[in-house]
């Protein structure tokens, strides 16, 4: 199985940062591999909601749908990814600092058939999406958001 988890602390309410990640729509602002995101199905940042994206990965383009599989506001904002070559579960968790807002971002992905054969490669993708909340955290505390 691939796993990587990273986290940051955002020096915004936990409130704001909840309703960032929550929006799908949002991922273009802060992973370049985000070509296009827009809503599928659903309804904007709920339980249930389906975002399609588009990836870029190297030379080429692939979908990397994903609905959200749990929410509970301010706490916890978890994915199932449903479209694309590999599809990880992921988990964003937050909490409340005397700074603002602990962000914590683990990926899971369990590679099946052929899949397991490219595991390396998918466990570092995995590390440098992990890598990004660096990326959102200058978005947000920029006030790009």
């Amino acid at each position: 199985m691939a796993h990587a988890e990273n986290e940051v602390v955002i020096n915004k309410p936990i409130d704001e940062v909840f309703a960032f990640i929550a929006d799908g729509t949002n991922n273009a602002k802060w992973r370049p591999g985000v070509v296009e995101g827009s809503l599928k199905e659903g309804t904007p940042s709920a339980l249930g909601a389906v975002y399609k994206q588009t990836l870029r990965v190297g030379h080429r383009t692939v979908a990397g749908d994903y609905k959200i599989t749990v929410l509970e506001p301010k706490k916890q904002l978890s994915f199932a990814v449903i479209a694309g070559p590999a599809r990880p579960t992921g988990d964003y968790y937050l909490s409340e600092t005397s700074e603002g807002t602990k962000l914590r971002l683990v990926l899971d992905f369990q590679p099946k058939g052929l899949l397991r054969l490219i595991g390396p490669m998918i466990n570092k993708t995995m590390q440098r999406e992990v890598a990004q909340l660096a990326a959102l955290k200058s978005v947000l505390e920029s006030g790009q958001a």
